[in-house]
């Protein structure tokens, strides 16, 4: 029979399709994969064609090569430039086009994956990240800062070079100001971190989780809302990525690197979304919220009854998806099989 799941940290109930649940193998990607090459030509984030991009504001290097470019976006969804404004009539509202948005090459490699670079590299990334959240909240004008990454078209990604996202708002969303008072009233109530609690029972039970390090628990949850939708939640209670420290910057780049290559080997390389949810630098002291990264796999549509009821049909039982991936072999975390 069919079960509703209720996933305390979105507040969204799940409906878990058990009589027409997919075997874990059958969300493999079936679609022929394009193996770009290791440089394009005509691609802005290849060696050769700075020029093609905004002038950078952070580069990692190793010798005379970049490792690494942080460059403002071409085609910004906001704009640092713009003047703050804020407009109120009647029920209109609105603010100027205000805000930060840069862009994180993450290697020189075209056809390069984050389930494929060696673990050094992935620890560069999230110390980058770490340094452009921090930088973009010390201007008091921005709301909130978010980390992405978008891998393959059906995940919203227009040029292939591996690259991610990072953009600075001049609010904070409604989503993100529900968790925040879900997670204070969770706490008033019961005078306990929601994700602290949780990863405590996912680690106690381990029917869900995926892979664990010293400082982080990845695992899928009891009420995922997609298939294989997984939640890397650091151990340590920190409300805020700005804390994150120098000893569990590589702990997290070996966590995600592994559960994008069991994904990688395990459902033949899928479009996916990862991002970072976290409170401000300012509010890092919070006793109530959490900060932690969410990974969700392009193999599942969301289609009507989502966008008209705010619900979610999953058509994967958490605990098997989990089972799957646990037993998905990948190389070690400086080995790469594509070199």
């Amino acid at each position: 029979m069919p079960e509703l799941r209720l996933n305390h940290i979105t507040k969204e109930w799940v409906i878990i399709a058990t009589e027409r649940a997919k075997r874990p193998e059958d969300f493999k990607s079936r679609g022929i994969k394009k193996h770009p090459p290791a440089f394009l030509p005509t691609c802005p984030f290849c060696p050769g064609n700075e020029s093609n991009t905004p002038e950078e504001v952070f580069r990692i290097t190793e010798g005379d090569q970049w490792k690494l470019r942080v460059v403002p976006n071409k085609f910004a969804a906001l704009h640092r430039d713009a003047e703050r404004i804020r407009k109120n009539a009647g029920i209109k509202h609105s603010i100027s086009g205000f805000g930060v948005h840069d862009v994180i090459i993450e290697t020189p490699v075209h056809n390069m994956t984050t389930a494929l670079l060696p673990l050094d590299r992935v620890s560069e990334i999230i110390s980058t990240y770490k340094k452009r959240f921090i930088e973009m909240h010390s201007d008091s004008s921005i709301g909130h800062v978010i980390i992405f990454k978008n891998h393959g078209e059906s995940a919203g990604t227009s040029l292939e070079h591996p690259h991610s996202q990072i953009i600075g708002t001049p609010v904070t969303p409604f989503q993100i100001r529900e968790r925040i008072e879900e997670a204070l009233r969770f706490f008033d109530i019961t005078g306990e971190c929601l994700v602290c609690k949780t990863t405590a029972e996912e680690k106690a039970e381990g029917a869900r989780v995926v892979f664990e390090t010293e400082h982080f628990l990845a695992f899928i949850p009891y009420a995922a809302i997609s298939a294989f939708h997984t939640w890397i939640f650091p151990k340590r209670h920190a409300a805020s990525f700005s804390d994150i420290t120098e000893a569990e910057i590589p702990d997290l780049a070996l966590n995600l690197k592994t559960v994008l290559a069991k994904l990688y080997f395990g459902l033949n390389n899928p479009d996916f979304n990862y991002t970072i949810r976290s409170n401000k630098p300012r509010d890092s002291r919070s006793e109530s919220f959490h900060w932690y990264m969410s990974i969700v796999p392009r193999v599942s549509t969301t289609a009507g009854f989502e966008l008209g009821s705010g619900m979610f049909i999953n058509t994967s039982l958490p605990e098997e998806s989990a089972k799957f991936l646990r037993e998905v072999s990948v190389p070690l975390p400086n080995e790469n099989p594509a070199l």
